[in-house]
């Protein structure tokens, strides 16, 4: 199935199955980073859009922890960078709709929760179609390792994803239901 359809199919089922009551065991998280040894105190998160898995509580709790918490801002280009939030900082939203950080302090997260479409068993991804994440990434992976984990709801799993040389393998993925490593 080309990326397109499965965009296509996993937005309409998103959309039905959409349960607010879903969510990801922050202990799934702190696992990964004991297994990996992960000392980064920065932590890239989104703000859900469009029925994605909701990442705020694991944001707050990451906040709790003495973490600094990063939100994405695009930018021109279709490029993005993360930018310093707390959760009481207000958000303004950008062309797409999505709110962003108000601040202009631009941090190298050591972890990203990175929203995807869809995803299957070798930790590829399926997301918008615009690259931002896959260009972030990229760039950033030149100046520091990153720890990559996917945050998607079961249902999002497909059987396989065809890939290209653009497009970023996650480290894990993490669902109401497992991890995927």
């Amino acid at each position: 199935m080309k990326k397109s359809q499965i965009r296509k199919s996993i937005l309409k089922i998103r959309k039905k199955a959409i349960n607010k009551n879903i969510s990801i065991d922050f202990k799934n998280i702190i696992k990964i980073l004991k297994y990996k040894n992960i000392k980064g105190k920065i932590v890239g998160g989104y703000y859900p859009y469009n029925c994605e898995l909701d990442c705020f509580e694991i944001l707050r709790k990451f906040e709790n922890k003495k973490y600094l918490i990063t939100l994405p801002k695009i930018k021109k280009n279709y490029q993005m960078d993360f930018f310093e939030w707390t959760s009481k900082d207000p958000l303004t939203i950008n062309k797409y709709g999505i709110p962003e950080p108000c601040s202009s302090k631009p941090r190298y997260p050591d972890i990203i929760l990175v929203p995807l479409l869809a995803f299957d068993k070798n930790l590829n991804r399926v997301g918008y179609g615009g690259g931002f994440y896959d260009r972030y990434i990229y760039k950033i992976k030149k100046k520091k390792n990153l720890i990559l984990i996917g945050l998607a709801y079961s249902f999002q799993k497909v059987k396989r994803i065809s890939v290209n040389k653009n497009d970023i393998k996650l480290n894990f993925i993490v669902t109401e239901k497992n991890i995927v490593k």
